[in-house]
Parts: C-alpha cells; structure tokens; sequence
C-alpha cells in the first residue's frame, strides 16, 4: 500500500486546540455502515449505543511529565522530551538541539547530574539513561512539564485535561485521546446499560502519532510500546458479547493478546490491512493525523470508507486529533 493512500486535506482551522467543556460534550460521528449516512451525536450518548453483552475497555495508562529542560555542563541548554520507557533506568527520547549533543553527554539541572545522552536510535530519537538513585518517574514529575502534540499551540490551563478521568499508572509519553471524552457519569450510564468497563495499560510512545514517511505502508516500522491486560480484563472479554475499545491503543494492546497470547509485554504490532481482528468489535476513536499508522489502522478496521466518514466530518464541522471530536466504527467483516 502506498503511504499517499491515507492522505487527506486537514485544514488547519479544523485540528482543535483545546478540549471541549464538558468532556462528554464532544461531538461523535456514528457509522451506520456502508452506503448508509453517519448520524451526528455526541460522547455523552455513547450508552444509547451499548448493548446488554458490551464490554467497554480501557487504556488507564497516566500521561507523565516528559519534557525536561536540561543544560550541558557548559550551560547551554537542551530539551528532552522522553518516549519511550526501554528499561528500569533507560529511555529513548528526543534532545534538542542534538547536533550539540554528542553521546556521552551528560545532562544536568540545578547542577545534579540527570541524565546520560547516548546514541542515535533512529527517526531522530537518542536513548537516555537516568543517572543517580532516584526513581525516573519521581524525577521527571518533579522537574518535568506535560508534553502536548506539536499540533497544539495553544497553553494548556488544566493539565489534568490531558489525562483520561480514570488514569492510573504513570508510563506514556502521549495521551490515549479517545479516553479524554468519557466521564464517569457516561461510564455509570453505559453499565446501567447492561454494558461492563474493564482497563487495559498500554504505555503511549511519541511514535505512535508519527506520520508515516515511507513511500510504501509495509516499510513503515512501529514503534515498540508495552501493555498489560489484567486478569480481570481477560475474563470480561471471556464472558462479552461485543468489545468496544475506547482508543487506538486499546486495539493495539487487545490484538497484541490475542496474536501473541500474552498478557504482557513489549508490542510492536502494526495493524494494516488484511489484520484479521480476534478481539475487538466496535471502536470509539478520534480523527488522526494524515499519513499515520492509526489512520491505517482505521483503515484495517472500517475498509476505505474511512474516507466518506472524514469528508464528512470535515464538511460538518467536526474538530480533529487528540483535543477533537470522535467516531463510533463497527469492525467491516
């Protein structure tokens, strides 16, 4: 497949720049399948769209403080903003201005030392390793800030409306932006539904959202993320009728399970076309960026009607990526 494929015109006006009040007034964009119009809704109808059976799952991974602001022993600054997690102590990330940075390099903050700069990695990222005995993540919530997608230029007021309402575990580098729409209310609804909720934890990487730059699909390499389905998770998806996955990441942490059958562990899972789903039947998912390996994800999930659902969306005004609107897609079989 080529990569020109899962292009598509996003005028800037349409990429939102900050989260809609309420959560759940997000609007939501319904398939109703091929040849039939989308209906107009919004999150806070989603248990007017469960069944008695449904099994909604969830990434309640945390959004960490990823971006620090680090200086060389010389004083000149750099920035670091953290990607992946690849070890207790070890980090790929991406340092600014890197040309400045050979490996070896050893970072500071207030003249501790925090962090080594190591090699190339590719796409631009470096791996990192944290110096000194404190634990990495209560390091980086005490000096680091919030990283947003480079899409969104517009400050941030609460920063706690970059994390879903049932966040847990600290890990990712990015938000699972599906989940930023639900609120518990719309959660109680969809259980007085005959719906259940279970949580999976995938920790987000930066590579997740990357547009594809390979001329062919295939050639595109995914980044490696890791995931965990409780117990309990599994079991519910046993006794389901029809899994809803709220989110991308959630598609990829459920079809890591059912490829592999492990539980847990490193994914490196690129879902394209021609992925025969063992888990997921529904999904509720944002409108990504051009040229992206969730976009092809949609794709594989929906066939190419992805395009009439954006062209419609964009024709009724519906906001894009991670602060936008949402959809609900029923898996083309």
């Amino acid at each position: 497949m080529r990569t020109d494929e899962f292009a598509y015109d996003l005028p800037e006006a349409a990429i939102a720049q900050t989260p809609v009040e309420p959560r759940d007034a997000a609007r939501l964009l319904v398939d109703r399948g091929p040849g039939e119009a989308p209906e107009d809704h919004t999150v806070a109808d989603l248990p007017s769209r469960v069944r008695p059976g449904d099994l909604l799952v969830v990434n309640d991974t945390r959004v960490i403080p990823a971006r620090l602001a680090l200086a060389k022993a010389t004083g000149g600054a750099v920035e670091v903003l953290l990607a992946e997690r690849t070890g207790d102590r070890e980090w790929t990330a991406l340092v600014r201005p890197g040309r400045r940075v050979p490996p070896g390099t050893v970072l500071e903050r207030d003249g501790a030392e925090i962090l080594l700069v190591g090699a190339s990695v590719g796409d631009g990222e470096r791996t990192v390793r944290f110096l000194g005995d404190e634990d990495p993540l209560a390091l980086v919530h005490r000096l680091g800030t919030l990283p947003l997608p480079p899409y969104i230029t517009t400050t941030l007021d609460d920063p706690e409306r970059y994390q879903t309402v049932f966040a847990r575990r600290p890990g990712s580098a990015a938000a699972p932006t599906a989940g930023l729409h639900l609120t518990p209310e719309v959660l109680d609804r969809c259980v007085a539904a005959g719906a259940q909720v279970a949580a999976i934890d995938l920790e987000v990487g930066l590579g997740t959202f990357a547009p594809i730059r390979a001329e062919q699909v295939e050639d595109h390499t995914v980044h490696t993320e890791r995931y965990l389905l409780p117990e309990a998770t599994v079991e519910a998806i046993g006794r389901a009728e029809r899994v809803v996955a709220v989110g991308t990441t959630v598609v990829r942490a459920l079809e890591s399970w059912s490829a592999s059958g492990s539980p847990a562990g490193p994914t490196d899972l690129f879902i394209r076309r021609g992925h025969e789903f063992g888990v997921v039947d529904v999904l509720l998912t944002n409108f990504h960026v051009p040229r992206s390996s969730l976009l092809v994800l949609v794709d594989a999930f929906v066939g190419d009607r992805w395009r009439d659902l954006y062209a419609t969306a964009l024709d009724r005004g519906y906001r894009f990526l991670s602060f936008g609107d949402a959809m609900l897609l029923e898996r083309e079989r």
